[in-house]
């Protein structure tokens, strides 16, 4: 009989909700829940599970396309939410009256959860106090570094060695510039607790396929300032300038707002 370590499956990606699923040994954990609970639950139905399984609900930030059905479904299902001091006291209205025991206060120090180590780690963003996460099980490794204005030393360390990054790639610089957001929010945008660009990102999948990771999810791709086959082909021509092969040193593929990806096997 197989075992499978870990399983990542992201639901949605985008501004306009964001929600992934992880299966580490026996634990079923959502990391973000940006949709609402009924799109949540019809998101997980399409790999065959319900929100009544998930045994927790890890957020990254306080802004509503992250949690906008954290609340209903830690009520409804009695799920427990983990979150910083920082996240839990700016989006506590948000989330609306929960059980103290589901109100979990995590930091930037690693944990267990039924057999399976959560490490958060601190990314730059325009929110209270945002994080990302690494998950390992049985000796496999995922990571999600999304919502982060720039790539950090720490963040690269935190997420080398993985089996699967989840990596923002949401703009491209030039579509953005042009594009139609007012000034204010494309100095937001581009700025260092902002998003990554899709130059940006191919940086750091070139640094990435060199400290051992396999595979890419790229996310976070913005509607408005981003196509997937030009970020796609932004980061194609970088590996292939540093010498990397696409497929053979390391796997690219994408998440998207209305379209849940397979449900990735690591390990």
């Amino acid at each position: 009989m197989i075992i499978i370590s870990l399983q990542i499956s992201v639901l949605a990606s985008g501004s306009s909700g964001n929600a992934i699923y992880v299966e580490a040994g026996q634990k079923k954990i959502l990391i973000d829940a940006g949709l609402s609970g009924k799109q949540i639950n019809n998101r997980l139905k399409k790999i065959n599970l319900s929100v009544k399984e998930l045994d927790a609900i890890l957020l990254t930030h306080e802004h509503t396309d992250h949690i906008q059905g954290a609340g209903v479904l830690a009520r409804r299902c009695k799920i427990p939410l983990y979150a910083t001091a920082g996240t839990w006291q700016v989006a506590a209205d948000k989330l609306g009256k929960l059980k103290s025991e589901q109100q979990c206060v995590i930091d930037t120090k690693p944990f267990n959860l039924g057999g399976c180590q959560i490490k958060p780690f601190s990314i730059p963003h325009d929110a209270q106090e945002p994080v990302g996460y690494t998950i390992t099980s049985c000796g496999a490794k995922m990571a999600v570094a999304t919502d982060i204005g720039e790539m950090t030393d720490q963040i690269r360390a935190e997420i080398s060695d993985s089996d699967l990054v989840v990596l923002e790639s949401n703009h491209d610089l030039e579509m953005l510039k042009i594009g139609p957001y007012p000034w204010s929010l494309k100095k937001r945008v581009m700025g260092n607790k902002g998003h990554l660009s899709n130059d940006a990102a191919g940086a750091e999948v070139v640094n990435l396929s060199k400290r051992s990771v396999s595979r890419i999810l790229l996310a976070h791709l913005s509607k408005n300032n981003n196509i997937p086959e030009l970020a796609f082909l932004t980061i194609k021509n970088m590996l292939v300038e540093a010498g990397i092969k696409l497929d053979r040193d390391i796997k690219l593929d994408f998440a998207y707002q209305e379209q849940v990806t397979p449900l990735y096997q690591l390990g």
